[in-house]
């Protein structure tokens, strides 16, 4: 019985012992990981920046560095800047920096710098913003085997709205829709844009591509016709189809222009043809139906006639609704595709600034 208790005691104190032993070991290496933790950190002071087309916009990055390793190393600082895409494995090169050592790419080519406020200031400057500029961008700061990322937002202000050409709904493929976005001066929307002008009262019963491939609409006011009477509001989805041969609208987004949006006036109602020829004389250009509707939601553009507009449509736009002229909200009317050879409108024109 002796035998058997001094057994059972030196068991306890075996245990005892490992214990401890574990404690320390598990201590100590939480202790090591502490020390060599993360000694690169990049931030973004804000998540989102605001800025519209033709104006300028700086993208907030700062990196901060383990106090301990400046000036023990030679490495040196690279800062690379990245555009990310709805393909989460792409993404487009923007600017890159080390040392004296600078590069742009692309469409950002004389129109991209790094900030250099301070000494760990990695911001980046961008110039002269186009409707392409739209979208999420990521800041990566690199050091020897350290590195770190910060992702800002730029967002622009502007306006979106639905196209479909004089083929009628519903006959635009994903390409077809880009292009008719690019040549009514404006880009396809993106889902946030879209999502915002929802926010805002756009109601449009007809689906329309996206910039992400995926095809929607949005709510305000459920209807039968519309997803049913008894649906909530919100942005419909109807997913992702075949970019090429899926035909629907597709919803464009643009922004201010440089330039003079006006309604051309004339002593006659015109032809297509002669609408167009009428600018022409008047020293611009038929206008286009994005820079209708950027003059009307932001500029506050207000005109009761119908005019020709370079896709071949007519419209005129309300921004203060009234008898006669939209009288129950401020819209971009539109009249329709008419006979370009036979029936007769005004025309607005946009004469560009250098």
């Amino acid at each position: 019985m002796k035998c058997l208790l001094f057994l059972v005691l030196i068991s306890l104190s075996w245990a005892d012992h490992l214990t401890d032993n574990y404690t320390l070991e598990h201590d100590r290496i939480i202790h090591i990981q502490a020390e060599n933790g993360p000694r690169l950190l990049v931030e973004a002071e804000q998540a989102k920046v605001f800025s519209h087309r033709g104006g300028n916009v700086t993208l907030p990055c700062k990196f901060y560095r383990d106090p301990s390793t400046i000036g023990s190393g030679t490495h040196k600082i690279r800062v690379k800047w990245t555009k990310l895409t709805s393909d989460y494995l792409k993404e487009i090169d923007v600017f890159v920096s080390m040392g004296y050592h600078k590069k742009t790419y692309g469409s950002y080519q004389g129109r991209v710098f790094l900030n250099r406020g301070s000494e760990n200031d990695a911001s980046l400057v961008i110039t002269d913003i186009t409707l392409e500029d739209y979208g999420r961008y990521k800041c990566e700061v690199i050091e020897g085997l350290e590195d770190d990322t910060a992702v800002v937002a730029l967002d622009l202000q502007g306006v979106v709205f639905p196209y479909f050409p004089r083929l009628g709904r519903y006959n635009l493929n994903f390409h077809e829709a880009r292009q008719a976005c690019l040549d009514q001066d404006s880009v396809i929307a993106s889902f946030d844009q879209l999502y915002d002008a929802w926010r805002a009262g756009l109601d449009w019963c007809n689906a329309g591509w996206l910039s992400d491939g995926s095809v929607q609409y949005p709510i305000t006011k459920p209807r039968e016709p519309c997803g049913g009477r008894n649906t909530v509001p919100g942005v419909r989805n109807y997913g992702f189809w075949d970019k090429d041969k899926s035909r629907y609208d597709v919803f464009c987004f643009t922004s201010n222009f440089n330039g003079r949006f006006y309604y051309l006036i004339h002593p006659t109602k015109l032809t297509y043809d002669e609408a167009v020829q009428a600018c022409l004389n008047d020293g611009s250009q038929i206008a286009k139906v994005g820079q209708m509707f950027a003059a009307w939601k932001l500029l506050g553009y207000d005109r009761c006639d119908a005019g020709w507009l370079a896709d071949g449509s007519v419209r005129y736009p309300i921004s203060r609704p009234r008898r006669r002229c939209s009288p129950t909200e401020a819209a971009v009317r539109f009249a329709g595709f008419p006979d370009k050879k036979h029936k007769l409108y005004g025309v607005y024109c946009f004469r560009a600034y250098n």
